[in-house]
Protein backbone atom coordinates (compact mmCIF):
# COMPACT_ATOMS: atom_id res chain seq x y z
CA UNK A 1 0.00 0.00 0.00
CA UNK A 2 2.79 2.37 0.82
CA UNK A 3 4.64 1.81 -2.75
CA UNK A 4 1.30 2.14 -4.45
CA UNK A 5 0.29 5.63 -2.77
CA UNK A 6 3.87 6.50 -3.14
CA UNK A 7 3.33 5.61 -7.29
CA UNK A 8 -0.33 7.45 -7.44
CA UNK A 9 1.51 10.57 -5.69
CA UNK A 10 4.62 10.75 -8.37
CA UNK A 11 1.87 10.94 -11.26
CA UNK A 12 0.29 14.16 -9.79
CA UNK A 13 3.90 16.05 -9.54
CA UNK A 14 3.59 16.48 -14.06
CA UNK A 15 0.26 18.34 -13.49
CA UNK A 16 1.80 20.11 -11.15
CA UNK A 17 5.05 20.77 -12.82
CA UNK A 18 3.02 21.77 -16.00
CA UNK A 19 1.36 24.28 -14.25
CA UNK A 20 4.58 25.75 -12.63
CA UNK A 21 6.08 26.17 -15.90
CA UNK A 22 2.88 28.75 -17.00
CA UNK A 23 3.24 30.77 -14.00
CA UNK A 24 6.93 31.33 -14.03
CA UNK A 25 10.03 30.74 -15.54
CA UNK A 26 11.66 28.26 -13.81
CA UNK A 27 13.41 25.46 -15.47
CA UNK A 28 13.34 21.92 -14.51
CA UNK A 29 16.52 21.14 -12.68
CA UNK A 30 15.29 24.19 -10.66
CA UNK A 31 12.31 23.01 -9.89
CA UNK A 32 13.81 19.84 -9.10
CA UNK A 33 15.99 21.16 -6.79
CA UNK A 34 12.99 23.60 -4.49
CA UNK A 35 11.55 20.54 -4.78
CA UNK A 36 14.32 18.22 -3.37
CA UNK A 37 15.40 21.14 -0.98
CA UNK A 38 12.16 22.25 0.50
CA UNK A 39 10.57 18.23 1.09
CA UNK A 40 13.74 18.02 2.94
CA UNK A 41 13.03 21.04 5.35
CA UNK A 42 9.38 19.34 5.82
CA UNK A 43 10.85 15.62 6.40
CA UNK A 44 13.13 17.61 8.71
CA UNK A 45 10.56 19.28 11.16
CA UNK A 46 8.75 15.77 10.67
CA UNK A 47 11.64 14.32 12.06
CA UNK A 48 12.10 16.44 15.32
CA UNK A 49 8.39 15.61 16.73
CA UNK A 50 8.39 11.88 15.81
CA UNK A 51 10.04 9.60 18.44
CA UNK A 52 13.51 7.57 17.45
CA UNK A 53 12.65 3.95 16.98
CA UNK A 54 15.06 1.14 18.08
CA UNK A 55 16.50 1.31 14.72
CA UNK A 56 17.33 4.14 14.40
CA UNK A 57 20.17 4.04 16.91
CA UNK A 58 21.40 0.79 15.90
CA UNK A 59 22.90 0.81 12.65
CA UNK A 60 26.65 2.04 12.62
CA UNK A 61 26.90 5.73 11.42
CA UNK A 62 29.39 4.77 8.74
CA UNK A 63 26.53 2.13 7.01
CA UNK A 64 24.34 5.56 7.43
CA UNK A 65 26.77 8.07 5.72
CA UNK A 66 27.20 5.05 2.69
CA UNK A 67 23.58 4.59 2.78
CA UNK A 68 22.54 8.45 2.42
CA UNK A 69 24.98 9.26 0.04
CA UNK A 70 24.69 6.05 -2.28
CA UNK A 71 20.72 7.05 -2.38
CA UNK A 72 20.96 10.58 -2.59
CA UNK A 73 23.04 10.36 -5.62
CA UNK A 74 21.08 7.98 -7.26
CA UNK A 75 18.20 10.05 -6.95
CA UNK A 76 19.77 12.78 -8.36
CA UNK A 77 21.09 11.05 -11.20
CA UNK A 78 17.17 9.73 -11.67
CA UNK A 79 15.78 13.23 -12.14
CA UNK A 80 18.07 15.24 -13.25
CA UNK A 81 19.03 12.73 -16.59
CA UNK A 82 15.32 12.04 -16.73
CA UNK A 83 14.18 15.83 -17.31
CA UNK A 84 17.37 16.43 -19.79
CA UNK A 85 15.85 13.35 -21.70
CA UNK A 86 12.33 15.25 -21.49
CA UNK A 87 14.21 17.95 -23.29
CA UNK A 88 16.06 15.84 -25.53
CA UNK A 89 13.69 13.26 -26.88
CA UNK A 90 10.34 14.48 -25.61
CA UNK A 91 7.75 13.85 -22.58
CA UNK A 92 6.60 10.53 -24.55
CA UNK A 93 10.13 8.70 -25.12
CA UNK A 94 11.78 9.76 -21.71
CA UNK A 95 8.81 7.77 -20.07
CA UNK A 96 9.20 4.95 -21.92
CA UNK A 97 12.76 4.40 -21.89
CA UNK A 98 13.50 5.53 -18.13
CA UNK A 99 10.12 3.66 -16.50
CA UNK A 100 10.42 0.71 -19.18
CA UNK A 101 14.27 -0.45 -18.67
CA UNK A 102 13.76 0.33 -14.74
CA UNK A 103 12.07 -2.72 -14.14
CA UNK A 104 14.32 -4.83 -16.62
CA UNK A 105 17.68 -3.64 -14.74
CA UNK A 106 16.25 -3.96 -11.51
CA UNK A 107 14.94 -7.96 -11.79
CA UNK A 108 18.73 -8.21 -13.53
CA UNK A 109 20.19 -6.64 -10.57
CA UNK A 110 18.14 -8.11 -7.98
CA UNK A 111 18.64 -11.64 -9.56
CA UNK A 112 22.53 -11.04 -9.79
CA UNK A 113 22.83 -9.14 -6.36
CA UNK A 114 19.95 -11.09 -4.30
CA UNK A 115 18.76 -14.25 -5.84
CA UNK A 116 15.31 -12.37 -6.12
CA UNK A 117 13.85 -14.45 -9.10
CA UNK A 118 11.15 -13.44 -11.42
CA UNK A 119 9.64 -16.66 -12.05
CA UNK A 120 7.09 -17.25 -15.10
CA UNK A 121 4.31 -15.34 -13.83
CA UNK A 122 6.45 -12.83 -12.76
CA UNK A 123 8.10 -12.23 -15.96
CA UNK A 124 4.73 -12.66 -17.28
CA UNK A 125 3.42 -9.56 -15.24
CA UNK A 126 6.41 -7.43 -16.12
CA UNK A 127 6.07 -8.07 -19.83
CA UNK A 128 2.14 -6.81 -19.69
CA UNK A 129 3.31 -3.87 -17.32
CA UNK A 130 5.82 -2.74 -20.02
CA UNK A 131 3.21 -3.12 -23.10
CA UNK A 132 0.71 -0.96 -21.58
CA UNK A 133 3.32 1.72 -20.79
CA UNK A 134 4.06 1.45 -24.45
CA UNK A 135 0.54 1.58 -25.60
CA UNK A 136 -0.18 4.52 -22.27
CA UNK A 137 2.61 6.68 -23.52
CA UNK A 138 3.00 5.83 -27.22
CA UNK A 139 -0.57 5.17 -28.37
CA UNK A 140 -1.48 8.84 -29.64
CA UNK A 141 1.61 8.81 -31.85
CA UNK A 142 3.53 11.47 -32.89
CA UNK A 143 7.13 11.11 -30.73
CA UNK A 144 10.53 11.77 -31.87
CA UNK A 145 13.49 9.59 -31.10
CA UNK A 146 16.66 11.14 -30.60
CA UNK A 147 19.51 8.98 -29.78
CA UNK A 148 21.12 11.47 -27.31
CA UNK A 149 17.69 11.24 -25.14
CA UNK A 150 17.57 7.73 -25.01
CA UNK A 151 21.08 7.50 -23.83
CA UNK A 152 20.30 10.04 -21.16
CA UNK A 153 16.41 8.35 -20.33
CA UNK A 154 18.87 5.02 -19.83
CA UNK A 155 21.18 6.62 -17.60
CA UNK A 156 17.55 7.88 -15.38
CA UNK A 157 17.05 4.47 -15.67
CA UNK A 158 20.51 3.26 -13.88
CA UNK A 159 19.92 5.81 -11.71
CA UNK A 160 16.63 4.96 -10.23
CA UNK A 161 17.51 1.06 -10.12
CA UNK A 162 20.48 1.43 -8.20
CA UNK A 163 18.66 3.53 -6.08
CA UNK A 164 15.71 0.67 -5.90
CA UNK A 165 18.57 -2.00 -5.49
CA UNK A 166 20.30 -0.69 -2.76
CA UNK A 167 17.31 0.22 -0.49
CA UNK A 168 16.57 -3.30 -1.10
CA UNK A 169 19.49 -4.50 -0.29
CA UNK A 170 20.17 -2.87 2.95
CA UNK A 171 16.36 -3.33 4.03
CA UNK A 172 16.77 -7.36 3.83
CA UNK A 173 19.00 -7.19 7.13
CA UNK A 174 16.30 -5.03 9.57
CA UNK A 175 18.11 -2.22 11.96
CA UNK A 176 17.54 0.47 9.41
CA UNK A 177 16.05 3.80 9.95
CA UNK A 178 14.09 4.76 7.01
CA UNK A 179 12.55 7.92 7.79
CA UNK A 180 16.02 8.85 8.16
CA UNK A 181 17.57 7.20 5.23
CA UNK A 182 14.44 9.83 3.57
CA UNK A 183 16.06 12.97 5.24
CA UNK A 184 19.68 12.07 4.57
CA UNK A 185 18.70 10.98 0.52
CA UNK A 186 17.39 14.61 0.13
CA UNK A 187 19.91 16.69 1.47
CA UNK A 188 22.64 14.95 -0.70
CA UNK A 189 20.51 15.60 -3.49
CA UNK A 190 19.52 19.26 -2.80
CA UNK A 191 23.72 19.02 -2.58
CA UNK A 192 24.08 17.50 -5.73
CA UNK A 193 21.58 19.75 -7.78
CA UNK A 194 22.32 22.86 -6.35
CA UNK A 195 25.06 23.47 -8.81
CA UNK A 196 23.16 22.89 -11.71
CA UNK A 197 20.27 25.05 -10.71
CA UNK A 198 22.18 28.37 -9.97
CA UNK A 199 23.71 27.42 -13.17
CA UNK A 200 19.79 27.39 -14.73
CA UNK A 201 18.75 30.28 -12.64
CA UNK A 202 17.21 29.39 -8.91
CA UNK A 203 15.24 32.02 -8.39
CA UNK A 204 12.37 32.36 -11.20
CA UNK A 205 10.55 35.36 -12.50
CA UNK A 206 6.63 35.51 -11.99
CA UNK A 207 3.56 37.49 -11.76
CA UNK A 208 1.38 35.17 -9.71
CA UNK A 209 4.11 34.26 -6.65
CA UNK A 210 1.25 33.18 -4.32
CA UNK A 211 0.45 30.37 -7.00
CA UNK A 212 4.41 29.48 -7.65
CA UNK A 213 4.34 28.95 -3.98
CA UNK A 214 1.70 26.64 -3.36
CA UNK A 215 2.07 25.08 -6.15
CA UNK A 216 5.82 24.56 -5.49
CA UNK A 217 4.80 23.34 -1.85
CA UNK A 218 2.40 21.05 -3.16
CA UNK A 219 4.91 19.40 -4.90
CA UNK A 220 7.61 18.98 -2.11
CA UNK A 221 4.91 17.84 0.12
CA UNK A 222 2.89 15.33 -1.38
CA UNK A 223 5.04 13.43 -4.62
CA UNK A 224 8.37 14.18 -2.93
CA UNK A 225 8.39 14.56 1.17
CA UNK A 226 5.46 11.83 1.42
CA UNK A 227 5.77 10.04 -1.91
CA UNK A 228 9.74 9.17 -1.24
CA UNK A 229 9.36 8.15 2.61
CA UNK A 230 6.37 6.02 1.71
CA UNK A 231 8.77 4.45 -1.62
CA UNK A 232 11.55 3.89 0.88
CA UNK A 233 10.00 2.35 3.62
CA UNK A 234 8.27 0.02 1.23
CA UNK A 235 11.56 -0.57 -1.31
CA UNK A 236 13.03 -2.15 1.70
CA UNK A 237 10.64 -4.62 2.60
CA UNK A 238 9.10 -5.58 -0.68
CA UNK A 239 10.73 -7.46 -3.68
CA UNK A 240 12.72 -5.19 -5.96
CA UNK A 241 11.20 -6.30 -9.05
CA UNK A 242 7.69 -6.33 -7.78
CA UNK A 243 8.76 -2.66 -6.67
CA UNK A 244 9.69 -1.17 -10.20
CA UNK A 245 6.61 -2.63 -11.17
CA UNK A 246 4.27 -1.08 -8.85
CA UNK A 247 5.89 2.15 -9.40
CA UNK A 248 4.65 2.37 -13.00
CA UNK A 249 1.24 3.48 -11.11
CA UNK A 250 3.12 7.26 -11.73
CA UNK A 251 1.85 7.60 -15.27
CA UNK A 252 -1.22 6.09 -14.98
CA UNK A 253 -1.89 8.34 -11.95
CA UNK A 254 -1.09 11.23 -14.37
CA UNK A 255 -3.31 9.83 -17.17
CA UNK A 256 -6.17 9.39 -15.10
CA UNK A 257 -5.19 13.66 -14.04
CA UNK A 258 -4.75 14.85 -17.30
CA UNK A 259 -8.79 13.22 -18.44
CA UNK A 260 -10.79 14.37 -15.13
CA UNK A 261 -8.99 17.84 -14.52
CA UNK A 262 -6.59 18.85 -17.44
CA UNK A 263 -9.73 18.29 -20.07
CA UNK A 264 -7.12 15.69 -22.07
CA UNK A 265 -9.22 13.68 -24.23
CA UNK A 266 -9.90 9.81 -22.93
CA UNK A 267 -8.89 7.06 -25.88
CA UNK A 268 -8.39 3.89 -26.58
CA UNK A 269 -4.81 3.85 -26.00
CA UNK A 270 -5.20 5.42 -22.44
CA UNK A 271 -7.70 2.71 -21.42
CA UNK A 272 -6.30 -0.06 -22.64
CA UNK A 273 -2.71 0.93 -21.14
CA UNK A 274 -4.45 1.43 -17.97
CA UNK A 275 -5.85 -1.90 -17.95
CA UNK A 276 -2.87 -3.66 -18.85
CA UNK A 277 -0.70 -1.74 -15.66
CA UNK A 278 -3.14 -2.59 -13.63
CA UNK A 279 -4.10 -5.88 -13.99
CA UNK A 280 0.02 -6.27 -13.60
CA UNK A 281 0.29 -4.18 -10.82
CA UNK A 282 -2.39 -6.05 -8.85
CA UNK A 283 -1.15 -9.92 -10.02
CA UNK A 284 2.55 -8.67 -8.21
CA UNK A 285 0.94 -7.39 -5.04
CA UNK A 286 -1.13 -10.15 -4.50
CA UNK A 287 1.78 -12.52 -4.76
CA UNK A 288 3.70 -9.94 -2.52
CA UNK A 289 0.93 -10.66 0.12
CA UNK A 290 0.98 -14.17 -0.17
CA UNK A 291 4.54 -14.42 0.19
CA UNK A 292 4.33 -12.07 3.41
CA UNK A 293 2.41 -15.01 4.47
CA UNK A 294 4.35 -17.57 3.99
CA UNK A 295 7.53 -16.21 4.97
CA UNK A 296 9.72 -19.64 4.41
CA UNK A 297 9.08 -19.83 0.70
CA UNK A 298 11.92 -19.35 -1.67
CA UNK A 299 12.20 -15.61 -2.94
CA UNK A 300 10.93 -16.47 -6.51
CA UNK A 301 8.47 -13.87 -7.83
CA UNK A 302 5.44 -15.83 -9.30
Amino acid sequence: MYLIVAGAAWGTAGAAASLVYRTCDMGPVALSFWRCATGLVLLAAVRLVRPRTRAAGSEPLRRKALRAVATGAGLAVFQTAYFGAVSATGLAVATVVTLGAGPVLIALGARLTMGERLGRGGTTAVAGALAGLGVLVLGGGGTTVRPWGVLLALVSAAGYSAMTLLTRWWGRDGGVDVFGTTVSAFAVTSLCLLPFALIEGLVPHTAQPGALVCLVGYIAAVPTALAYALYFAGASVVRSATVSVIMLLEPVSAAVLAVALLGERLTAATLVGTALMLGSVAGLATAEARRARAPGEEPVLV
